[in-house]
């Protein structure tokens, strides 16, 4: 466990220190009053770490929690909330409007893989969930407490990261002593000109911020050069035909894509293009689609010009959505032996799981398809594993079997929902008052370390004074 402040308040770390997964941030206001920020699950390497069940305890106190304040729904930041009610937090979870509607959705299939298929039990910790859930809107002050010895206010701010997701403002007042301390919790930032997403903007300032670093030593191609990569991949199975396979997170990424799909496809001169089929393999990818389309109101300005011009993003004719198992066994058969092109959207992001792991154990050895990464791989993870060797001809283990990868790789890095090294250091320095502290998490160390060298570049040359440490020297053991 790692303090970040000399004196409280104070913040520690539960996980999201030296990694990217399991983001789960501790405020000790006092010795009898915190405030949680995220608890995530770890994955992938973060999750060889600790063995088994140790790495989903809850080993923090959680009587003296004011609240949890939920950044977003991706599984890496709310994941162990089913461990954390079992450790008896029985405190108000707080988030957005739109994070509140889509978080149930992603605890129900967490319990699913995780936990038990009995319905009974799983509604009956929906129901205990959706009991704590406390809507917020974005630019408003929440006050949690206001007495004698605290003012304890929380406001949450667009991170244009997915639908829903913020960052956090925490505003502490001690009344004995008078000082005044803002903290800020950045969740994972968007990057601009993100599909259906507004770019996240800078706040006021702070005195002290929690900043995510996953891509804090790297550049996203612009979006331009992204979607003409995407194109050409598509081209290419076109030409061979073959299938892209994307893999990608059920919320989130699969809108995204399929924004830029519709995008393609209205634009293409060429018959071929107008009947490709876009094919969402995922049941929980449909109705987080579904719920998107229900959240309009916090689309982008460019999505909705879309719409008013008869446009429809995430429900145009080219898209199929694939639900049953068997109708899954049936697709993954006939895109593996015909020559359709096709493009097939399927979770899991990083290949750890889910239908994609199917398509790819069929595709991977033919060279005619193709397997297209637009997202973060994290390391110890399967699509890392394909990503790193699939171009030169290695292999990967997908459910314990050596697959030899002939299909082509393909990496396109402007579709990552995480600001880039130049957002993140954006970020910071369009503050009116930058922080005096910065604490890096959520990135692997050379990202860590990259994005401290920068902060601290640009602290010097505008003569700011700045303190920078990395989460990955603070990891618990």
């Amino acid at each position: 466990m790692s303090e970040f402040l000399d004196t409280f308040p104070s913040i520690s770390h539960h996980g999201g220190a030296s990694g990217v997964t399991g983001s789960c941030h501790r405020l000790q206001i006092s010795k009898d009053r915190a405030l949680l920020v995220d608890c995530g699950l770890f994955q992938g390497q973060d999750a060889d770490r600790v063995d088994g069940f140790e790495q989903l305890r809850v080993t923090f106190p959680v009587e003296d929690l004011l609240a949890l304040v939920v950044t977003h729904v991706h599984i890496d930041h709310i994941g162990r909330l089913p461990y954390l009610l079992a450790a008896g937090y029985s405190g108000p979870i707080l988030c957005s409007v739109p994070t509140a509607r889509l978080l149930p959705l992603v605890i129900e299939d967490a319990l699913k893989i995780g936990f038990t298929r009995d319905r009974a039990l799983i509604e009956r910790f929906l129901g205990e969930v959706e009991g704590r859930l406390v809507p917020l809107a974005y630019h408003e002050w929440h006050t949690l407490v206001d007495d004698a010895r605290h003012r304890v206010r929380v406001k949450l701010q667009r991170a244009g990261h997915i639908l829903g997701s913020s960052y956090v403002e925490v505003d502490v007042l001690d009344r004995e002593s008078g000082a005044v301390e803002r903290i800020i919790f950045s969740g994972d930032l968007g990057a601009p000109y993100a599909p259906l997403l507004p770019a996240p903007r800078s706040p006021w300032g702070c005195d002290a911020l929690v900043l995510e670093s996953t891509y804090g030593d790297r550049r996203h191609e612009d979006r331009r050069q992204r979607r003409d990569r995407l194109k050409a991949a598509i081209d290419r199975a076109l030409t061979n035909g073959g299938t892209v396979v994307i893999p990608a997170f059920s919320i989130g990424r699969t809108q995204e894509l399929l924004y830029e799909m519709e995008t393609l496809i209205h634009r293409a001169g060429s018959r071929r293009w107008r009947e490709l089929e876009i094919i969402v393999d995922s049941p929980l990818a449909a109705r987080f689609t579904e719920v998107y389309r229900e959240l309009r109101p916090w689309w982008d300005a460019e999505a909705h010009a879309r719409l008013r011009a008869g446009r429809h993003p995430l429900s145009f004719e080219n898209l199929y959505t694939v639900s049953s198992h068997e109708e899954h066994e049936r697709t993954v058969a006939y895109l593996a032996e015909s020559h359709r092109p096709a493009v097939v959207i399927a979770a899991s992001g990083m290949v750890s799981g889910g239908r994609v792991v199917n398509y790819l154990k069929r595709m991977l050895g033919d060279p005619r398809h193709c397997v297209l990464f637009t997202g973060y791989q994290g390391a110890g993870t399967p699509g890392r594993d394909i990503q790193r060797y699939g171009p030169r001809g290695g292999w990967v283990t997908l459910d314990g079997e050596r697959i030899d990868i002939r299909a082509r790789v393909e990496t396109v890095t402007g579709y990552s929902a995480h600001a880039d090294a130049r957002d993140l250091l954006n970020f910071v320095r369009r503050m009116r008052r930058p922080p005096r502290h910065i604490r890096l998490v959520h990135g692997e160390r050379h990202a860590q370390q990259a994005l401290r060298d920068s902060l601290l570049a640009w602290a010097a040359q505008v003569g700011h004074e700045l303190e920078v440490t990395l989460g990955a020297d603070f990891q618990k053991p």
